[in-house]
This record gives C-alpha cells, structure tokens and sequence, in this order.
C-alpha cells in the first residue's frame, strides 16, 4: 500500500537548508511514500474575514491538505517558533471553524539548523499548534538534525552513513505511524 505525503518548507528561502533536507528525506524514504510538496509562499496573510470567501491559494493550500494522506513538517527555527509563513499557512488550513483540515492527519515534525538544536524549539512550537488542530502526530523519534554541507548535498544525498541511515530509519517509523494512524482513522 501506498501513502501520498503533502510536506511542507517552513523556510521560504530558496536556498533553505530545512528544503535541502526534505530532498534527502524523500531519497531515504520507504518505496511506499509518494511526496507533494504542498506550497505556502503566495498565500496572504489569514483574516477571519476571509472565512466567507477563501482565495484560490487558500482553497489550492486546503486541497492539497485533503488530498494527502500524512503531512511532514520540514522547518527551521525562527525566533524560538516557527517561521511565519507556516504558522500564516497553519492558520489557513485550520479554517475556517469546523472545516480544519489537519483533523486526525497523520503528522511528522523534523527539521535543520546549522546549530546541534537549532529547530528544537520550533518543533515544541509547532508541536503545539497540531495538538491544538488534532494532528495524529510521530512523537518519537525526536529529529534535531545539525545540517553540514559537507554532508548534504543539494541534491538531496547524504555523505555520511550514520546520517543517512538516521534519516532512512526516521522515515521508516513515519510510513509505520501513518499506517497505524490510517488503520484506525481512514482519511476520507
């Protein structure tokens, strides 16, 4: 069986290092696991004035949500919480009241910095957001990942082998989560 993942860049920087880890994680990542990449770089700011009418990088933002199966978090560290753009995307895909569309998804919460725990943080505050949006999050393993150019390619490679097979073993506990949650909560 396979699983459709929807992932998102907390950082919008298009030479993020947290986008350069979600290509290694997709090269690790059990044969079972097709990756989208759900966007958050065009969508305004949410209002709750906007609850009546969403505009169409909203609905795409929804959709893509909807049409996932699991959702991976690949953020950095922004001011001890998450980066605005993903909190503002957060915000969208939980509206409005009664149509959140992170309710009961699968979830996983990774991400890098350039220091040991730069993104520790920030997945303690995104933690907290899912709980609150009733996300089925993979509490353990924990993924503090301390990014090295030497050992991530921009291509997604890994040079190193302890760190690979970290990021292989972490992604093979995420499709067993997602199996495990799906069993007992199909997604619609």
């Amino acid at each position: 069986m396979s699983y459709k993942v929807g992932y998102f860049v907390g950082s919008l920087s298009s030479t993020s290092i947290n986008r350069i880890l979600a290509k290694a994680l997709m090269g690790v990542a059990p044969d079972e696991l097709e990756f989208t990449e759900i966007p958050i770089r065009d969508l305004p700011l949410y209002s709750q004035d906007y609850d009546g009418s969403y505009p169409p990088e909203a609905v795409a933002l929804k959709h893509a949500i909807e049409e996932s199966d699991a959702v991976l978090f690949v953020t950095p560290e922004y001011n001890r919480s998450i980066p605005g753009a993903l909190k503002n995307a957060i915000d969208w895909a939980s509206r409005p009241w009664g149509q959140n569309s992170f309710d009961h998804i699968p979830a996983a919460v990774i991400g890098a910095s350039v220091g040991a725990i730069g993104t520790a943080v920030a997945q303690q505050s995104l933690r907290g957001v899912l709980s609150f949006c009733n996300a089925r999050q993979m509490t353990a393993p924990e993924a503090y990942i301390q990014f090295d150019p030497e050992v991530f390619g921009e291509d997604g490679t890994v040079g190193k082998p302890e760190t690979e097979e970290f990021l292989r073993s972490y992604m093979a506990e995420f499709r067993d989560h997602i199996q495990r949650v799906l069993t007992v909560l199909p997604r619609p």
